[in-house]
């Protein structure tokens, strides 16, 4: 006969299903973006928001994203918790936001803002295909994965999320870089529509949109 468990038991197995985690499993394939509590990453940040014709604002900060913490959830996922802070200066930080990182049926899921994107799929390889908008309920946004020489032995691969220009109406060029033991080197978003009205159609006169690139300058551990 099966004897039963001690309440006590029980009750720790399932406290155990919501506890953070100190010394997490690292998860094979995750080289091209390594997560371990105490990494971070430093990001150099242009961006640029257009309000209409020759009206828009430009801005230049920097951004650290730490992971702090992660903890398992109930489908027995390691949750790993970002957070990110803001400066102008990289003295003066302030907390902008929390986003979470979980590897999912190999796929690198970045959660921000409520909005799911499968940045990275493993194992990565060239021409490697995926829909970024796999856990969104929205409609297919096909991402690929292409490999690139970086110039030295660390490997380094793209991820090209979007590339269209009509000239018309609209650009959409979208992409991340990732480098072997590294991470996140380098995001690029230039997402703008373009005037459609019959005096400026075809001319390329930005009307809305936001450009944004951010480039790595530091990263490690603490």
């Amino acid at each position: 006969m099966m004897k039963k468990l001690p309440f006590v038991f029980l009750f720790l197995i399932l406290l155990s299903c919501e506890r953070e985690v100190e010394n997490p499993q690292v998860d094979p394939g995750l080289d091209y973006f390594p997560l371990l509590i105490g990494n971070f990453w430093v990001y150099e940040v242009s961006e640029r928001m257009y309000f209409g014709e020759n009206d828009f604002e430009d801005s230049q900060y920097f951004l650290k994203d730490r992971i702090r913490s992660l903890f398992v959830n109930d489908a027995g996922e390691q949750v790993f918790i970002v957070q990110r802070e803001r400066s102008l200066d990289q003295i003066n930080w302030q907390v902008e936001v929390d986003y979470t990182l979980v590897n999912r049926n190999n796929n690198l899921v970045m959660n921000l803002n409520n909005q799911p994107i499968v940045i990275l799929a493993f194992p990565p390889k060239e021409g490697l295909t995926w829909n970024g908008n796999l856990y969104r309920g929205a409609e297919q946004d096909e991402f690929e994965l292409i490999q690139e020489s970086s110039g030295s032995s660390t490997e380094q691969i793209r991820v090209l999320q979007e590339n269209e220009d009509d000239l018309i109406t609209f650009r959409d060029i979208r992409y991340d870089v990732f480098q072997r033991g590294i991470g996140l080197t380098e995001r690029y978003s230039e997402v703008l529509t373009y005037c459609s009205r019959n005096d400026c159609l075809g001319e390329q006169l930005i009307d809305s949109g936001r450009f944004l690139n951010m480039k790595l300058i530091t990263y490690g551990n603490e």
